[in-house]
């Protein structure tokens, strides 16, 4: 099994803690597919958003064989975002507009389409799929929290860690109470209370893509960053991807204390990158 390269012994310092993870499967993922959006849904399958201009798709997913099970092509000029299942409809953000699209779950038919009022959509989650609020991102440092149905901004709230804004904030997932978010451009991410926006914790995922890209895989893109969390709440298993990444983990995270060389300073370095 793959580790993170960094000592798993318990943390001393105050502030954030400091997670690493082991991988425990690893399974076939569209190397095509710039992920933005990633949910599990159940019987081993996903749904995901994959974005860049005119390739931007929804796609439903097998888990252990990576099939695309259905699939419905955005709109060229939509560049596909984060996405969550909100009533038995999946809610997509799209990048740099207001512009989001509500999809049938089933049928993948799209619904409508609605403006939020945000400028630029990134992330999408929800509590859970019958939960009255959306929250997302618009690649700075707050949550937006909008209304399921009207998907009106009601409320916004800082991510900070010990004072200091966490911007980047890029794909969301709802874990036991926290909202877990890739940062944008790192191997980081971002345990955050979603009342008070600060981090409770940073897993650093470092040594995941690196090992991924020396395996080679042959294919049409480079890979890019990692960015895709997912959730099986029932069975309590935590799924990570990246965008254009040949592989989807299974993971397992554990806290873990620095060398005495590095401290919870570097790890703030590491993640929290200015805007």
């Amino acid at each position: 099994m793959d580790e993170c390269p960094f000592n798993s012994v318990l943390q001393q310092e105050d502030g954030p803690a400091l997670y690493t993870y082991t991988v425990v499967n690893s399974y076939p993922h569209d190397p095509d597919a710039f992920t933005q959006g990633l949910l599990y849904y159940s019987n081993d399958t996903f749904y995901e958003s994959a974005g860049l201009y005119g390739e931007s798709t929804l796609r439903h997913v097998d888990l252990v064989t990576g099939n695309v099970l259905k699939r419905v092509g955005n709109e060229p000029r939509d560049f596909a975002e984060g996405l969550a299942l909100s009533q038995d409809r999946l809610v997509q953000l799209t990048w740099r507009s207001p512009k989001g699209i509500l999809y049938d779950r089933e049928s993948f038919e799209v619904i409508e389409s609605f403006r939020t009022q945000l400028k630029d959509g990134w992330g999408l989650t929800n509590e859970h799929e019958d939960s009255h609020e959306l929250i997302a991102t618009d690649s700075g440092s707050k949550l937006f929290y909008l209304d399921a149905e009207t998907f009106e901004t009601k409320r916004t709230v800082q991510v900070t860690d010990n004072g200091v804004p966490v911007p980047w904030l890029n794909e969301l997932e709802w874990i036991d109470g926290e909202i877990w978010a890739n940062i944008w451009q790192t191997e980081c991410i971002a345990r955050i209370n979603p009342e008070t926006g600060e981090v409770n914790g940073w897993i650093l995922m470092h040594g995941l893509r690196q090992s991924l890209m020396e395996r080679r895989i042959p294919q049409r893109k480079s890979m890019d960053v990692l960015n895709g969390i997912a959730w099986d709440p029932h069975r309590r298993r935590l799924f990570l991807t990246g965008k254009l990444w040949p592989r989807l983990y299974e993971v397992q995270v554990r806290r873990i204390t620095w060398p005495p060389d590095i401290n919870l300073a570097e790890a703030r370095r590491l993640c929290i990158k200015r805007k």
